[in-house]
């Protein structure tokens, strides 16, 4: 059996449009007619159930006034990353999942409204965000992905000096690398990194701190550090054959298809996908857009145990993957150096295991191999982070313990947040990574003092889209307030 890997399975015009996002914006009456629907609850249980606590009837109650920029600044003054959170976030699990009108009817279209009140940003030359007035600190920020500018955004408005050190030649993190583009395109990331740096906010990129730059150095250099370096890379399998070279790192595909030419991606002609979370599916309906002609996810549990969410699920479906549910890999065939086939076994599931999930079992004589020509691992994420070990940080699960409140480590100097983080899971999801970066930028700015540095020097110069943003004086948090702050 021969290797089937090859560029330019369809041609480019197809590909181009496989690759455009899948749902198409608002027009401005359809947005109009579904912010209509909205009941403007007083008590919006959409907003309980946001992580970023956005005032969702408020902004929506904008849109059916047509006052985009005032939609905008309710987003915006929650959540920094709005225009990526109206793409990716799971809102099937979160705003519109808690709509009172989904019990009978039709949820309001909350992420796709989002999408309508703030895309004009991406291409308008204007500051979304204006800085407050410095208070004599600096922050060194790690990592320019979703925690990472939503920390440093934040601490520009309170009035800090903030400088972001990126790793990758652009910022943007998982939302410019791996996240497929007919989710969302390049250019949203950009644009909110952009973002950033019209507050002020400098970026040193293709620097590596630990690497490029000494980690003591920053400490020395800057009041407090936050670390939101992603996990990036994929475990090994542990599996004979998995050096072959047709057997990719999903991440590492996902990227190819963001920063190379789509006619110039080699895919194979049937390409295994192993593994059943959000970045499998992603992997797997970008090879099917690619030109392969059969994709499966093989998965050693159920589609009970799927961690990806349903309308992942059902969205492989409708490209045509296939699930291959109680199987698992246990060997990569090659021939002559390429890969050409997936040994796999079929399980049961026994006991549950640690983590309360039913744990798979091997069936006696089940194996059987699946030919494919391409292997793409999705089996998790994992950091790597020796270059931290000197400071003895406590680390449950491959992540960082850091207080959920402040995203304070054990260091003094040091706060954490993002997938480098805390629990994972839930908390991985970039709306919840978003609002995680915003309150270590407030347990970083009590930290340094900065309600007692605000106290006395006047109204905050902090800006959003020009109106100013009110501050709690406890624990100067920027927060909505309805009655003329941002008419």
């Amino acid at each position: 059996m021969s290797n089937d890997v090859r560029i330019r399975r369809l041609p480019a015009e197809d590909l181009a449009k496989n690759f455009e996002e899948v749902i198409p914006p608002y027009t401005d009456q359809e947005a109009v007619t579904e912010a209509g629907r909205c009941l403007f609850c007083y008590d919006a249980p959409c907003i309980r159930a946001c992580p970023t606590h956005i005032d969702i009837p408020s902004f929506i109650k904008k849109i059916s006034t047509d006052n985009l920029r005032g939609s905008a600044r309710v987003i915006l003054a929650s959540n920094p990353l709005g225009l990526t959170c109206s793409r990716v976030c799971p809102v099937e699990q979160l705003c519109e999942g808690a709509c009172v009108l989904g019990a009978h009817h039709k949820p309001i279209a909350i992420g796709r409204l989002q999408r309508h009140a703030t895309d004009w940003l991406s291409t308008a030359r204007e500051a979304p965000f204006t800085a407050g007035r410095w208070l004599g600190k600096k922050v060194a920020v790690i990592g320019a992905g979703p925690a990472g500018l939503s920390c440093a955004i934040t601490l520009r408005q309170l009035g800090h000096e903030v400088t972001c050190y990126e790793a990758r030649p652009k910022p943007g993190g998982l939302d410019t690398f791996g996240i497929v583009s007919f989710r969302e395109p390049v250019a949203i990331a950009l644009a909110e990194a952009r973002f950033a740096e019209q507050a002020g906010v400098k970026f040193v990129l293709g620097t590596r701190v630990g690497q490029d730059v000494p980690l003591d150095r920053l400490f020395e250099e800057f009041d407090a550090v936050f670390l939101a370096a992603g996990l990036g890379q994929v475990p090994r399998l542990g599996i004979e054959g998995e050096g072959l070279p047709e057997v990719l790192d999903a991440l590492e595909f996902i990227e190819r298809t963001k920063t190379q030419a789509l006619d110039q991606i080699a895919i194979g002609r049937r390409v295994a996908v192993i593994g059943a979370g959000n970045t499998a599916i992603d992997a797997a309906t970008a090879a099917k857009r690619l030109g392969a002609e059969e994709v499966s996810i093989v998965y050693r549990r159920s589609l009970a145990e799927m961690p990806a969410y349903a309308f992942e699920y059902d969205f492989a479906k409708m490209d045509g993957v296939i699930f291959r549910w109680l199987t698992a890999p246990v060997r990569v065939v090659g021939e002559q150096g390429h890969v050409t086939g997936l040994e796999c076994e079929r399980m049961k599931l026994g006991a549950p295991g640690p983590d309360g999930r039913a744990k798979p079992e091997a069936i006696a004589a089940s194996a059987f191999t699946l030919p494919v020509d391409m292997v793409i691992k999705a089996v998790g994420q994992e950091g790597r982070f020796e270059w931290l070990a000197p400071l003895g940080l406590a680390v449950k699960a491959g992540r960082f313990v850091v207080d959920p409140q402040t995203g304070a480590t054990s260091h003094p100097k040091l706060f954490a947040a993002g997938d480098c983080a805390g629990e994972g899971g839930a908390e991985a999801t970039v709306v919840a990574v978003v609002e995680a970066g915003k309150r270590a930028a407030l347990g970083i700015d009590a930290r340094l003092g900065g309600p007692a540095l605000r106290a006395g020097t006047g109204p905050s110069q902090a800006r959003i889209l020009g109106a100013p943003i009110p501050l709690r004086p406890a624990s100067a948090s920027p927060v909505y307030v309805p009655q003329g702050v941002h008419a």
